[in-house]
């Protein structure tokens, strides 16, 4: 089993933090895990990317060329990515932000306006989390008992407090329609 992901996005969407969420769920999970970031000169507004593969096996590179799930919060993101998605893969998108709809019929996409939900329901910075939510309910490519258990070791303790708030945007994520 290998699980490809890669997220793209402006700095400040939290794509870096939603990567290392996905890579601890594979380390909670006895996987290899590789996690490779990559971001541009701007903490906020810059470019921003991150590959995570998940697998039973060494991971030989964790470059990523045609990812198996593709999640991009922005339109720059979907016109450099989409096309690179693996046949049978699936695309997340942040439809609030970005609105461009794939034209491929071999992949499954997912339109989740991510950051209106997270504004509208006092989760301000929290698309990545509904995101993720609905990555998991599309892909079960884990439990959320081990996000919860991922959550709990990737925020830092100095922001505990906003574990809550993290749950909550997932469990908005998962339950999307």
């Amino acid at each position: 089993m290998i699980k490809t992901f890669v997220m793209a996005g402006f700095g400040g969407q939290g794509i870096l933090f939603l990567g290392k969420v996905i890579a601890s769920v594979g380390m909670i999970e006895n996987k290899e895990v590789s996690w490779l970031p990559s971001y541009g000169p701007a903490m906020r507004g810059g470019t921003a990317d991150c590959a995570v593969v998940i697998s039973d096996e060494m991971i030989g590179s964790p470059v990523i060329r045609n990812p198996e799930t593709l999640i991009v919060f922005n339109n720059p993101s979907f016109n450099s990515f989409e096309s690179r998605v693996a046949p049978g893969g699936k695309m997340f998108v942040d439809s609030s932000i970005a609105d461009g709809k794939s034209e491929r019929t071999d992949i499954s996409c997912f339109y989740i306006p991510a950051t209106q939900l997270a504004n509208e329901n006092n989760l301000k910075a929290l698309g990545n989390m509904i995101i993720l939510g609905k990555i998991v309910k599309e892909t079960a490519f884990t439990s959320r008992d081990t996000v919860l258990k991922s959550l709990e070791k990737c925020v830092p303790a100095s922001k505990k407090h906003l574990v809550e708030s993290n749950i909550r945007a997932f469990d908005l994520g998962y339950s999307f329609e």
